[in-house]
């Protein structure tokens, strides 16, 4: 069976050094049927760095997203042509799309786009969950504005599919081993898949998690289930691979856990448009 990474990076986005061959390259040798390049497009800093009279905060906190978002579209038409044994995907990681959503919306529409992840890596006036200090952070409240902030996000039509939900579990249980009981947010993010679904709109399983010191994807099992039984219907599968080793990274074990909460089906996009491969 043929499956799909629909979530990678390269070294136009500021966390990767890898070459686009180099990944397209990982992906034919994994047998994919399908891939996307989906570079960080963060829209809290679209543009240069003059225009927010700041400095960055961290070796991470790139500007002039504008200037990537150009050149990661003519970087993934070249390779378009060069695909052969698979479909290539067009893609974006839409990162903080509710910092201005009219700008979102415009850039989803670019003729050049196949696909958008709708990502949420950091919190207004907050840093990305990378480098927050949980020692000095309360946990449940930056919870409850994650979820919130996500809900709003995916009541508009910038996107496809939003990004390993979740997310800021990688680095509060992961990496700074602090519990979480993610059931007292179950309402929450019942309502996160309410308004993606209510869109036509679908979800990513992220399967980084797997390689990762927090051992599960995003979402977990149980909140795909839910998902699924709210009457979710559309998945992708994304390593969020940074190198190539990476690339499908997990995809075989996250199309297992997807087939035994009763999907039947992953999906990847072409314009927008989801096409799916039987698991």
């Amino acid at each position: 069976m043929q499956l799909t990474d629909c979530h990678t990076h390269t070294e136009i986005s500021p966390d990767s050094d890898a070459k686009i061959t180099d990944m397209l390259q990982a992906a034919k040798q994994a047998g994919l049927a399908a891939y996307a390049v989906t570079d960080h497009i963060e829209l809290c800093r679209w543009y240069p760095q003059g225009y927010y009279k700041a400095h960055p905060r961290n070796d991470e906190d790139s500007f002039d997203y504008a200037a990537r978002f150009g050149q990661s579209m003519q970087q993934n038409l070249r390779m378009k042509k060069n695909a052969q044994e698979l479909t290539f995907i067009s893609g974006i990681e839409l990162g903080e799309p509710d910092v201005d959503f009219a700008l979102a919306e415009r850039i989803y529409q670019d003729p050049r786009l196949d696909f958008t992840i709708a990502s949420l890596h950091e919190l207004q006036g907050k840093l990305d969950f990378y480098f927050l200090d949980y020692a000095q952070e309360d946990v449940d409240a930056l919870l409850e504005r994650y979820f919130a902030s996500l809900l709003t996000i995916a009541e508009h039509d910038c996107y496809d599919v939003l990004g390993h939900i979740t997310y800021p579990l990688r680095y509060i249980e992961g990496d700074a081993g602090i519990p979480v009981d993610i059931t007292a947010f179950r309402d929450s993010i019942a309502e996160v898949f309410k308004a993606a679904i209510a869109r036509g709109k679908g979800i990513e399983l992220n399967t980084s998690g797997y390689r990762q010191k927090y051992g599960k994807p995003f979402p977990d099992a149980e909140l795909l289930k839910l998902y699924k039984d709210l009457g979710g219907r559309i998945l992708t599968l994304g390593s969020d691979a940074h190198r190539p080793e990476d690339v499908a990274g997990g995809i075989a074990e996250g199309a297992a856990l997807a087939k035994s909460v009763g999907f039947d089906r992953i999906g990847y996009y072409l314009h927008h448009d989801p096409c799916y491969i039987t698991i």
